[in-house]
């Protein structure tokens, strides 16, 4: 078993869909995963929130979202829906999430 942070940064909604997959693929194959939302991404959360994404919805229930980057969501304006939604807010760089604690763990590091 291998062990997998995907850091989503990509405000394509295509994008951010294929690193869902990824990370139910993975997991189904028995790996540790965990989806960090950075930059651009945390905008898309509230919206796929809102077309419940069975997908997205199943990976936050079972803890795969890990969390979303507090300076991001409040510079995009989604601060309040991310919170509603129950997102855990990061900020250990800077106000951002970063990854290190991660790598430092022996996660492998994949950027979308």
């Amino acid at each position: 078993m291998k062990k997998y942070l995907l850091y989503a940064m990509e405000g394509e909604k295509m994008c951010f869909l294929h690193c869902l997959m990824n990370a139910r693929q993975l997991k189904d194959a028995g790996h540790e995963v965990k989806i960090i939302l950075e930059g651009k991404s945390c905008a898309l959360a509230p919206q796929l929130e809102k077309e419940g994404n069975k997908l997205y919805l199943s990976l936050k229930e079972d803890g795969t979202i890990y969390g979303v980057c507090l300076a991001c969501s409040k510079v995009l304006g989604v601060y309040e829906e991310n919170e509603a939604a129950g997102l855990r807010f990061l900020d250990d760089m800077n106000s951002h999430a970063g990854f290190t604690s991660f790598a430092e763990q022996d996660y492998e590091v994949v950027v979308f």
